[in-house]
């Protein structure tokens, strides 16, 4: 079931002399299995763990009357034995893993339980487990993070030792795709983190300048009125970080920082113009635009938003540019309204085909309802006969 390779070998048993002496003496004088206890006891109490694993394995083949040695071929153990050494294998790789747990070494911890496949204990360990000012995070990173073990709590650890930059970093280029609620509460992490360094900036600039700030203010509150905090080009975050941070925010579903969000969408907005990123539409005025489609998905002015991104389908369309099509049946459709999502797309979207879309296409939304009219509706105009026969029967 498992295979024991040179992978989970560490250094040997670090014994002393006498203690190669004692297991002569143990295994003259009562047998292999004391003489294996005896070893095994010694590994623990020196913490030489990884040859107690091998250990209890050779214990356990003394037990069966097969040969003894850990390492050997699996045909060595005879079929009518292989249940009772796997389940040897998984209590020895239970029992050194949580050894390392204990000693908050999550490297090693990991291999043993990723070879049984079981990762909760690292999980929750993770979870619980607050590293010193002064330590090595690194390795609790590899764990959590790259390994997927608990990507949020690496994500987390990234971003308080770290900082956002690098964090923004590790973020752009890390696959979500098996693990969706990960992203999130990465995205959420990265604007709290902000908005929470934003508001303390503009705080101290308000007060240096005499000012007095209401406790708990929110960003609106204390721009309010306030234009000179913009002058002569100034800003109180790194732009790129805001940019990089609203730009992710708009992946987020319904949750609190949805609003933070769209504070940060209005300070980018009241930034100067050499800091207002050239974009394609529909996003291209930049911050004011995200602040729009945050909005929307927070549930404000949802009707006046949506006709913001509508209004700019027409003039921007081509056979080779449809993003504000696509930008808008996205939205349609996280807000529930798939009728008018699937309408839009008929219009806009029947055509394209080979490239990418930033939402999903005729095909699927028709296929999601059983609109197989509309789906052979697409497909004649594509001159896709296969598709365009299997909607027709299918009706």
């Amino acid at each position: 079931m498992f295979d024991t390779d040179e992978t989970l070998a560490a250094a040997p048993p670090q014994l002393e002399p006498h203690d190669f002496e004692k297991l002569q003496e143990v295994l003259k004088s009562e047998g292999p299995l004391s003489a294996a206890d005896w070893l095994c006891a010694k590994l623990e109490s020196n913490q030489d763990y990884p040859a107690l694993f091998y250990a209890l394995l050779m214990k356990k083949r003394i037990e069966l009357g097969i040969s003894p040695f850990p390492a050997g071929p699996s045909s060595d153990i005879p079929r009518e034995y292989h249940e009772a050494y796997e389940e040897a294998i998984r209590t020895a790789g239970r029992k050194v893993g949580e050894l390392f747990l204990a000693k908050n070494d999550f490297p090693r911890a990991w291999t043993y339980f990723n070879m049984l496949g079981e990762t909760q204990l690292i999980v929750d360990a993770l979870e619980k487990y607050e590293p010193g000012p002064e330590e090595n995070i690194q390795p609790l990173i590899e764990v959590a993070l790259y390994h997927q073990v608990n990507i949020p709590r690496g994500f987390d650890l990234i971003v308080d030792r770290y900082g956002i930059c690098n964090a923004i970093t590790t973020y752009s280029g890390f696959d979500f795709s098996k693990n969706l609620p990960a992203r999130q509460h990465c995205i959420q992490k990265l604007v709290r983190s902000l908005h929470a360094q934003l508001v303390e900036r503009i705080r101290n600039d308000l007060e240096t300048r005499g000012e007095t700030v209401p406790a708990g203010a929110s960003i609106p509150i204390m721009l309010e009125g306030r234009e000179y905090l913009f002058e002569d080009g100034a800003y109180h975050i790194d732009t790129s970080h805001l940019n990089s941070i609203v730009e992710f925010s708009l992946h987020l579903e319904n949750c609190p920082e949805l609003n933070l969000a769209s504070e940060l969408a209005l300070y980018g907005s009241r930034l100067s113009g050499s800091f207002q990123n050239q974009m394609d539409p529909p996003f291209e005025n930049s911050y004011a635009d995200y602040k729009v489609y945050l909005d929307i998905l927070r549930g404000v002015d949802v009707e006046a938003g949506l006709k913001h991104f509508r209004d700019k389908i027409d003039p921007a369309f081509s056979e080779e540019f449809t993003l504000p099509a696509e930008i808008y049946v996205n939205l349609l459709l996280r807000l529930g309204r798939m009728d008018e999502a699937r309408a839009i797309a008929k219009k806009y979207l029947s055509e394209v085909q080979g490239r990418q879309m930033a939402c999903p296409g005729v095909y699927e939304l028709c296929l999601q309802v059983k609109d197989f009219q509309g789906l052979s509706d697409a497909a004649r105009s594509r001159a896709d006969g296969v598709s365009f026969l299997a909607a027709l029967a299918s009706q």
